[in-house]
């Protein structure tokens, strides 16, 4: 069968997958509501617009039912207006996670690469944190999302041009540059946290990862800047695919393997500042997911990178939902690292994690 055949068979399976996963999230919390009723109040959800007010300030679209499902009002505003978002933000952070996290593997032929191994998460770790400890320090209006997706993109700037000489980029020297400089925003981050006096607690639940909060204008901001650079990660698949056979033999075979390089790590650590920007530094989703669907549909990233993703959103969004079904909130961040550790440790003693 052809690779994006099967990538779009196993995508939708996971996908379906995904939708169960998202129906049951909605419905948990203090108030209880069915998942026939999630389902119905998502039905009632699908409208179109009808009018569009320009006059005032802000754009007002009026927009109509298109199925008019009986639904009782409460749990509509509920669903709609307080689990919803946060459900499919997480959905979103977890597909970037996962995509990128599939194509750091890929590049650095490395099962224990990850979205940070650049420096990534730190540098939006030493933006957000900035901003929450001294927000007089960084420009005005950038706020805490903004600084830490500004932060992880010079980070991943910074690691790119220290290992790049001569317009070739090893990808030992990328590996050893990335962590020597999130050693550095490691310790910068904790010379913040020694200031931060009262900010402190807000601090330590970014660096935590969280997704409590979240809007639906984060949303609508989140899904193209992950959604539209994963299809340029889509379309350099093949040449990953080439590139695991080692560089000297991607060249041979007629790929370009610099630039394929400055492609995919640009593109991958965009993906991974969308993500990490609103949900702060979220581990072990760039790390497990890809190995669990690479063990299920094979090395081809044309397969791999799409079904990592929506298997990453489905596993974001039920550890989650874990998250915050107790009697205290957690920050999401833990409990992916309480599951995730444990079920790579798992893998390692199977022998399932081995050289790409």
């Amino acid at each position: 069968m052809h690779a994006w055949r099967r990538a779009l068979g196993r995508s939708g399976a996971l996908a379906v997958l995904l939708a169960a996963v998202v129906i049951v999230s909605a419905g948990v919390g203090p108030v209880w509501i069915p998942p026939t009723d999630i389902a119905a109040i998502l039905l009632d959800a699908v409208a179109v617009p009808t009018a569009v007010d320009l006059s005032g300030p802000t754009l007002e679209v009026t927009t109509r039912s298109l199925l008019r499902v009986p639904v009782d009002e409460v749990d509509r505003q509920i669903v709609m207006r307080v689990r919803l978002p946060r459900i499919l933000l997480g959905a979103v952070v977890g597909f970037s996670l996962a995509a990128a996290g599939t194509v750091m593997q890929g590049i650095f032929r490395n099962p224990m690469a990850d979205p940070s191994i650049i420096g990534v998460s730190s540098g939006a770790a030493v933006g957000a944190v900035g901003v929450i400890v001294a927000p007089v320090a960084v420009p005005t209006g950038l706020g805490i999302r903004g600084a830490a997706f500004v932060g992880a993109l010079a980070a991943a700037f910074g690691v790119y041009l220290i290992a790049t000489e001569n317009g070739r980029t090893p990808v030992a020297t990328l590996l050893l540059a990335g962590v020597a400089v999130q050693t550095f925003l490691g310790a910068v981050v904790s010379f913040l946290l020694l200031r931060s006096g009262e900010s402190i607690r807000r601090a330590l639940f970014w660096l935590m990862g969280h997704l409590k909060g979240a809007t639906w204008p984060e949303v609508w901001t989140t899904l193209p800047l992950v959604l539209l650079p994963t299809l340029v990660l889509l379309a350099y698949a093949r040449d990953l695919n080439v590139m695991l056979l080692g560089e000297e033999d991607a060249r041979s075979l007629g790929i370009d393997v610099e630039r394929t390089k400055r492609v995919l790590l640009g593109t991958a650590s965009l993906v991974t500042a969308a993500g990490v920007a609103v949900a702060g530094v979220v581990g072990f989703v760039g790390l497990i997911v890809p190995h669990v669907m690479r063990l299920v549909v094979g090395p081809d990233h044309r397969v791999l990178l799409p079904t990592a993703g929506v298997a990453g959103a489905s596993f974001l969004v039920a550890t989650d939902t874990l998250a915050r079904s107790g009697a205290v909130e957690v920050p999401v961040g833990i409990v992916t690292a309480a599951l995730g550790a444990p079920f790579f440790l798992y893998l390692l003693r199977q022998r399932e994690v081995h050289d790409l």
